[in-house]
Parts: C-alpha cells; sequence; structure tokens
C-alpha cells in the first residue's frame, strides 16, 4: 500500500483514490454537500481554504489544502519543492 502526504501530515492511500479535482465547479460543490450529508466527507484543511477534493472509490471525499497538481506530483513521487505548505512542515522539524 503506498501512501501520500495530502498536507499537514495526513496520508491516503494511493490505490483508493479515483480522482483529485478542483474545488470551483457546481457538481464539485455537491459532491462536498452530498458526502457531508452523508457522513463521508474528510476535511483535511485544517482550517485552510480547500483547492484540491479526492474522490475515493470507497465514496469518501476527502479535502486538502495543497493545489491538485501538488497532490499529482506527490502521487508520481515528484519533489515539489515550489509547496510553501512543504516548506512551513520542514521548518517545524
Amino acid at each position: 500500500m503506498r501512501l501520500v502526504n495530502i498536507g499537514f501530515g495526513n496520508m491516503i492511500s494511493v490505490n483508493r483514490m479515483i480522482a483529485v479535482v478542483s474545488p470551483d465547479s457546481a457538481p464539485i460543490k455537491r459532491i462536498i454537500s452530498d458526502a457531508r450529508d452523508r457522513g463521508m466527507l474528510i476535511d483535511a484543511t485544517y482550517g485552510r481554504r480547500t483547492r484540491a477534493v479526492i474522490i475515493c472509490d470507497s465514496g469518501h471525499t476527502v479535502l486538502s489544502a495543497l493545489q491538485p497538481e501538488t497532490v499529482s506530483a506527490r502521487m508520481a513521487g515528484k519533489p515539489d519543492r515550489d509547496d510553501p505548505e512543504e516548506e512551513e512542515e520542514m521548518g517545524d522539524a
């Protein structure tokens, strides 16, 4: 099982992810609302603005404060040095 960091030390299984999308469109906002109503929403933003919505094969919807491109790069194993949140995490060590 391969895990990817979706911000603030939160991890998600790459094998369970179906899509990583931007939260801006009306259909994605409906998906978020429906997941909240069903109790299947996981908010991993720590109060920050939602920038990526991760749809899982289990029916769960995960909110992340990272850009979809950042999550995708982390899934591919590429280092993302332009990520300010990652620098913030590194500074805490």
